[in-house]
């Protein structure tokens, strides 16, 4: 499901080949396809087209406002989880009204920005949080619509990071407890309860999991509406899988068709926060590299990219395809794939099997488009990579490389 492909030998993004954007754009850098992007939207809006709902955008998974701008346009939202993400969204020209705001830990001032500017709702984490917003709404003479986001207790398969669902994180609020507050509605007299809002992970594989939760999701809105507390809104949150392997992830329409039987006892206006689905296979990270290295009977493939570009491996030990731009007669070698970062971490591939490089060949980090270069930093005071953007038989840049006088601005201000 992406547009990623070689033709004679040589890999193109759409119709324009890497090599020929790798001689204009310095390395490294993403390289995002838009065809991709919009199509994995479509994909997902298609499948709940008959029902009504809200695709809010997870903008941590690549947070470009130009990448943004072309989901707005589609007609899609944004779930976001900071007072900058809310300032990119509304750059890009998402509509305040399809804006969703999660996250654990907002601040008074983010709080204030978000009622301000007249977001849809918060999923709200804690009942701190309510009585804070409640309170930040009445000084503001505002209402504020809230959903409640539940902490379902539900495993899922996959990274122990990535589970968000499950006792003992830090997400959410377990279900006596949010009984409670919804109980206590009438009190809150700056808050309009509206939903109820899940998050059970990310990178999950099948439906499997979200039966689990929408099945308690269900029996919950039941014994609420039993008691005359009727919500109009449930947010089911992201976490759609991808493939970066070998993996079998589902098709957004199979798992539509899974939840089918479900989504008709509900009853209720659908929010669904996908990131990775739409971005993670429309972008790859472009890297050059500098030595191929053989000491102690391993090799290293050493590139100008690193940890701080891409630390998803590092992080997660996470795999991502590694392909060499031009394909050519190489021999197989067992290698490690490494950065230039100064740590044992710094890897994209250990005891990977792989065409043995060599110093000059350019290669394509697959499967980067997600939590890529929004989760990027400068560590080792290594500027950040540039953004660019294929459309058809055209590119341009849409996030410039760093320079070195970018790292010590704020710091040059001060000085």
């Amino acid at each position: 499901m992406h547009d990623f492909n070689y033709q004679n030998g040589i890999l193109f993004c759409e119709g324009v080949s890497v090599q020929k954007i790798a001689r204009t754009v310095p390395t490294p850098f993403y390289l995002y396809s838009r065809k991709t992007i919009v199509d994995h939207y479509l994909k997902f809006a298609a499948a709940f087209s008959d029902i009504p709902h809200l695709i809010a955008y997870s903008v941590k998974a690549c947070s470009n406002i130009h990448i943004i701008r072309i989901l707005g346009e589609l007609g899609s939202g944004a779930d976001i989880v900071s007072g900058g993400e809310l300032y990119r969204v509304l750059k890009a020209g998402i509509a305040p009204a399809k804006i969703v705001y999660s996250g654990v830990g907002k601040t008074d001032k983010e709080i204030i920005e978000a009622i301000q500017a007249g977001i849809l709702m918060f999923n709200a984490e804690s009942e701190a949080e309510v009585l804070i917003i409640n309170q930040i709404s009445g000084r503001l003479g505002k209402k504020t619509k809230i959903a409640l986001r539940i902490n379902p207790a539900v495993r899922v398969a996959t990274h122990n990071y990535l589970s968000t669902g499950k006792p003992g994180t830090k997400f959410g609020i377990g279900w006596e407890s949010a009984k409670a507050i919804y109980r206590r509605a009438t009190e809150f007299k700056n808050i309009e309860f509206v939903g109820v809002a899940c998050h059970i992970g990310s990178q999950i594989l099948d439906s499997r999991p979200y039966i689990a939760t929408m099945k308690k999701l269900r029996n919950f809105i039941t014994e609420l509406k039993a008691e005359g507390i009727n919500l109009s809104h449930l947010n089911i949150g992201g976490g759609f899988g991808i493939i970066y392997d070998k993996e079998r992830a589902q098709s957004i329409s199979e798992f539509r068709s899974a939840i089918n039987h479900l989504m008709e006892d509900f009853n209720l206006f659908l929010i669904m926060e996908p990131g990775r689905f739409i971005v993670g296979n429309a972008g790859v990270l472009v890297s050059k590299v500098l030595f191929v290295k053989e000491e102690d009977g391993r090799i290293f493939i050493i590139l100008d990219s690193g940890m701080n570009d891409l630390i998803r491996p590092a992080l997660y030990k996470a795999f991502h395809k590694i392909q060499p731009i031009v394909l050519k007669e190489r021999k197989n070698v067992v290698a490690d794939i490494v950065g230039p970062i100064c740590e044992t971490g710094d890897f994209f591939a250990l005891d990977r099997k792989t065409p043995l490089l060599e110093r000059g060949d350019i290669v394509a980090i697959m499967s980067a488009g997600a939590y890529g270069f929004s989760m990027s930093s400068n560590y080792n005071s290594r500027p950040r990579a540039a953004e660019v953007l294929v459309d058809g038989k055209d590119f341009r840049i849409i996030r410039r490389r760093e320079e070195y006088a970018d790292l010590i601005k704020p710091e040059i201000d001060t000085y």
